[in-house]
This record gives C-alpha cells, sequence and structure tokens, in this order.
C-alpha cells in the first residue's frame, strides 16, 4: 500500500491539514463519528469543549487500534462542533489534535459548525478515515 498526502501549491495554503489524501491499494478503515462518552456511554466533559475534545481523540485510538491502525494511518478527518462553541476555542482542539496526528503530514480535514449533535451536551463529533496495509 502507498498513501501520499500532499498539499498542492496550486491550491491555498492548508493551516494544520493537508488537501488531498492518496490511497493505492491497502484497506480503508471507516471509523464512524466519535463522541465525548466513555466505553459506559457517559458523557465525558459536560459543558467543556477541550476536555470532550481529548475524549473524541481518545475514542479516535480506540477505534483504530481495535481495526489495527494508529492515529498515524488516519487519511481523512471530518470534524463537527455545535455552534454554541465559540470559534476562540478552536485552537484548544488543533492542540490536542497535534498530540494525536502526523503534524508533519496532517490528514485531510473538513471542520464545520453544526446546530446541534444527535445528543444534547455533545459539544463535538469527529470521524475519520484511516488507511492501513
Amino acid at each position: 500500500m502507498s498513501k501520499e498526502i500532499f498539499s498542492p501549491a496550486t491550491l491555498p495554503p492548508p493551516v494544520g491539514y493537508s488537501h488531498v489524501a492518496k490511497v493505492n491499494k491497502g484497506t480503508l478503515i471507516y471509523l464512524a463519528g466519535q463522541v465525548s462518552s466513555d466505553a459506559s456511554g457517559k458523557l465525558v466533559g459536560e459543558g467543556n469543549f477541550e476536555a470532550q475534545a481529548e475524549q473524541v481523540f481518545k475514542n479516535i485510538k480506540l477505534g483504530l487500534e481495535a481495526a489495527g491502525a494508529g492515529m498515524a494511518d488516519i487519511v481523512k478527518m471530518n470534524v463537527y462542533i455545535v455552534a454554541e462553541v465559540d470559534q476562540a476555542e478552536v485552537p484548544k482542539l488543533r492542540a490536542i489534535r497535534d498530540r494525536y496526528v502526523n503534524t508533519a503530514k496532517p490528514p485531510a480535514s473538513t471542520l464545520l459548525f453544526v446546530t446541534r449533535l444527535a445528543r444534547p451536551g455533545w459539544l463535538i463529533e469527529i470521524e475519520a478515515v484511516a488507511a492501513i496495509d
């Protein structure tokens, strides 16, 4: 398998993500949107965006490990943040994400602010796609 993560010079310079993730052969792992609930289903970090983001990345890591992958194998992430979270909080998300992903070749990513998530109290949800041999 080969994967290339890059940002062509013909697109605007990205900040903290890559524009393109190209996978040739291998296995793709699609991870459903992860939220800030622990293994028992209990909400972690009620009202605390930073604590919730940390739990979401822990859950992503656990899900990928269960599938035989790691955080460095992520090629695409979609991040959904509820609109009540101030945009000034986004740098906290980046700091947490940067402890988990390959910052030299970060995954292609999309960040959206949404009206709400499936359950009250959830402030962030992240889905990911990983590629492995």
